[in-house]
């Protein structure tokens, strides 16, 4: 039976490990780190090492396996034993992103999500209806900031995004849709 690990050097280890992640920037949009935008949850120690949790964006977000792979190579070279857990509950939403990732995305060029969170119960809706008489909603170029924009395709570069057209500057831009 091997020896518990001290609550000491476990801990120092999670703040290590934090630490190094802290700098991991999503491999499909290098300005924002995997934190920032609330990819990265929890890292725990476990009997065989660290544990770092991760939930994605969406259901087969193609960027999983690059994140996986990113986060166990810093960990590695950086000379900490750990795996990485995803976690798919809660399920991800863009109300999980800091403040930070929506400005740096709009200086990249992507139009960050509204929220979406329901203001009574401060969750997101899982499923949501739009009546016949909604408007679509109000997206701002991030190159002009102006709000006479038009949706070209609901994907984008990425399914989590769409495809926008400013019709002030003419500029195309993603936009990171809500969840």
């Amino acid at each position: 039976m091997s020896n518990p690990i001290p609550l000491q050097t476990s801990t120092t280890h999670i703040a290590r490990a934090w630490a190094l992640l802290e700098s991991l920037t999503d491999p499909e949009i290098p300005v924002v780190t995997l934190r920032e935008l609330g990819i990265l949850r929890d890292v725990r120690e476990s009997a065989t090492g660290l544990e770092v949790v991760i939930t994605p964006t969406y259901s087969g977000c193609p960027a999983m396996g690059q994140i996986e792979d990113d986060v166990s190579a810093l960990l590695q070279a950086n000379g900490l034993q750990g795996r990485v857990v995803t976690q798919l509950a809660p399920a991800w939403t863009t109300d999980w992103m800091t403040e930070v990732a929506k400005e740096k995305l709009r200086a990249y060029g992507i139009a960050p999500p509204h929220a979406c969170a329901n203001e009574k119960t401060g969750s997101a809706n899982v499923v949501q209806f739009a009546a016949r008489s909604a408007r679509p909603e109000v997206v701002n170029c991030p190159q002009c900031g102006s709000s006479n924009t038009t949706e070209t395709s609901h994907f984008g570069s990425t399914a989590c995004k769409a495809l926008y057209r400013c019709l002030a500057c003419m500029e195309p831009f993603d936009y990171f849709k809500p969840y």
